[in-house]
C-alpha cells in the first residue's frame, strides 16, 4: 500500500496501483522528453550569458532593457524564429493571439481557420460571437473557417477550395489545442502537414499557430517547420508557475515588429515597454518550464488511465500522443461533472475550502464550471478544471506543478464522485 492512498477504499486503492503500473512506460516516456527539452533550454541559456543583472527590469518607457532583449533573443532561439517579444503587458495568450491579428491584418483582409471555429475567446475578438465594440468584424477584417470532418481531421479539400477562392485570405491560423471541443489536439507532426499543405497552394500567405498548452509537450515547436507567427500565454506552459502574468509572441521579424507596433506604438514598438519586477520570474519560468510541463502531462496520462477505469468517456487516452496539457472527461450530466471539479477544487493549496458553482463568465456563451485553487489566478499551468455546461458535459482538466498533487488530488476526486457519492 502507498502512503498517500491510505485513506482511500481499498478498492480504489488497488485500482491506483494497477494504473500506475500500466502507464509506467509512458511515464518514463515523457521524463525522457523533458530532458531533451530542459537540455535545449539550457543550451540558450549558455548561448546568450544570462546574468544577475539580467534580472533587474526598467521602469517607465523600459528604454535599454538588456534582459528583456535577452529573453527575447532566447525565446527566439529556442522556437527557432527570426525574433520574439515576451511581455508582461500582453495580459494573456488570447491577448498576444490578438495582438498578433491586429498587428498583421488590415481592413479587406480575411483570417482563416483551417482548425474548425476558434474556440470562445476568439470568436469575441473575430466579432462573430457577442456585441463587443473593436473586434476585427468592426475593422474591416473579414472571418472564414473550414470545419473539421467527423473525425476531428482537416478538411483538407475544403481548404483547398477556400484558399484557392478567396485572394483577400492574408492569414491561416492553426490552433493546436483542442479547446472547448471534443476533437484531438493536433500534434506538431499534423501541423507539419498543415503547413507544408498550405504553402503548396498559397506561399505567401501568413501562417499562424495558437500554442497555448503546447509549450514543451513534445521535442520539437511549429515553427520549426515554417509557421511564420506564434504565440502562448506565460501562465501556461511558458511560465512554469512562476510567473504571474505575461505571454508572447514568436516569429519573423517583420511580422514581430508589426505585432510590437499594435502592443505599443508605432515607433516605439517592442523596443519600449517597463518590465519592472517581471524579469527574474520569467527567466526562470522558462528554465523550469521542460520539467513543469513534464508533470502536467504524467498527471494527465494518469487521470486519463483512472478516469477510464471509472467508465468515463477520456481524450487523449492514456497511451496516446500528447501534443498540449489537456485531459478531457465526458461525464454525460450535470451533477457529475460539478461533483468531480468541486473536489479538484478542495485538493487545491489555494482556496481548498470553495465550493465551485457553474457562472456566466466573460467570453463565453454558456455558463461555466471551474475549479482552479491556483496561486497565480487563471494559471492553467497549475493544476485545474473546468468546461460549458452544455452535452456532453465535458470537464476540461489541466496543469500540474507536480504529478505527485495531480494524482491526490484526481485519486480524490475520484473517490468522491464515483465511490462516496455511489455512481459506480
Amino acid at each position: 500500500m502507498e502512503l498517500w492512498t491510505h485513506k482511500l477504499p481499498v478498492k480504489l486503492q488497488q485500482i491506483i496501483r494497477d494504473v500506475e503500473q500500466q502507464i509506467e512506460p509512458k511515464i518514463k516516456e515523457i521524463d525522457n522528453q523533458s530532458t531533451f527539452n530542459q537540455m535545449k533550454v539550457l543550451n540558450s541559456f549558455r548561448k546568450y550569458h544570462v546574468a544577475e543583472e539580467d534580472f533587474a527590469g526598467s521602469t517607465g518607457y523600459g528604454y535599454d532593457d538588456v534582459g528583456r532583449d535577452k529573453l527575447d533573443a532566447i525565446y527566439a532561439d529556442y522556437f527557432k524564429t527570426e525574433d520574439a517579444m515576451v511581455r508582461p503587458q500582453l495580459i494573456s495568450g488570447t491577448h498576444a493571439i490578438t495582438t498578433s491579428f491586429f498587428g498583421v491584418l488590415r481592413p479587406n483582409d480575411t483570417l482563416f481557420y483551417m482548425t474548425g471555429m476558434p474556440y470562445d475567446t476568439i470568436q469575441h475578438v473575430v466579432g462573430i460571437v457577442g456585441d463587443e465594440p473593436g473586434t476585427l468584424e468592426e475593422f474591416g477584417i473579414k472571418f472564414n473557417y473550414s470545419p473539421l470532418l467527423d473525425d476531428g481531421e482537416v478538411d483538407y479539400e475544403d481548404v483547398k477550395k477556400k484558399l484557392l477562392a478567396d485572394d483577400s485570405i492574408k492569414m491561416v491560423a492553426i490552433q493546436r489545442s483542442r479547446g472547448y471541443s471534443n476533437r484531438a489536439s493536433f500534434t506538431v507532426d499534423k501541423i507539419k502537414q498543415m503547413i507544408a499543405f498550405v504553402r503548396k497552394i498559397r506561399p505567401n500567405v501568413i501562417i499562424f499557430i495558437d500554442n497555448c498548452y503546447g509549450e514543451f509537450s513534445e521535442m520539437h515547436e511549429p515553427t520549426e517547420y515554417g509557421a511564420d507567427l506564434m504565440a502562448g500565454s506565460l501562465f501556461k506552459n511558458a511560465g512554469a508557475g512562476i510567473v504571474k502574468t505575461g505571454a508572447y509572441i514568436v516569429g519573423k521579424k517583420n511580422l514581430i515588429k508589426q505585432a510590437g507596433n499594435r502592443l505599443n506604438v508605432p515607433g516605439a514598438g517592442k523596443n519600449e515597454g517597463a518590465t519592472i519586477g517581471h524579469m527574474r520570474d520569467m527567466f526562470q519560468g522558462f528554465f523550469l518550464a521542460p520539467n513543469v510541463t513534464a508533470n502536467a502531462i504524467k498527471g494527465a496520462i494518469f487521470a486519463s488511465a483512472l478516469l477510464e477505469r471509472m467508465g468515463m468517456s477520456v481524450s487523449p487516452k492514456w497511451n496516446d500522443p500528447r501534443t498540449d496539457l489537456v485531459q478531457t472527461i465526458n461525464f454525460g450530466n450535470p451533477e457529475a461533472m460539478i461533483a468531480f471539479c468541486a473536489a479538484i477544487q478542495h485538493y487545491s493549496p489555494v482556496n481548498s475550502f470553495v465550493d465551485p458553482v457553474p457562472s456566466y463568465m466573460d467570453g463565453y456563451e454558456d455558463e461555466e464550471i471551474m475549479a482552479s485553487g491556483s496561486f497565480t489566478e487563471g494559471s492553467t499551468i497549475e493544476l485545474s478544471s473546468d468546461g460549458p455546461l452544455r452535452p456532453p458535459f465535458t470537464l476540461y482538466i489541466q496543469g500540474g506543478l507536480t504529478y505527485s498533487h495531480v494524482k491526490i488530488a484526481i485519486s480524490n476526486a475520484v473517490c468522491e464522485t464515483f465511490f462516496e457519492n455511489k455512481k459506480m
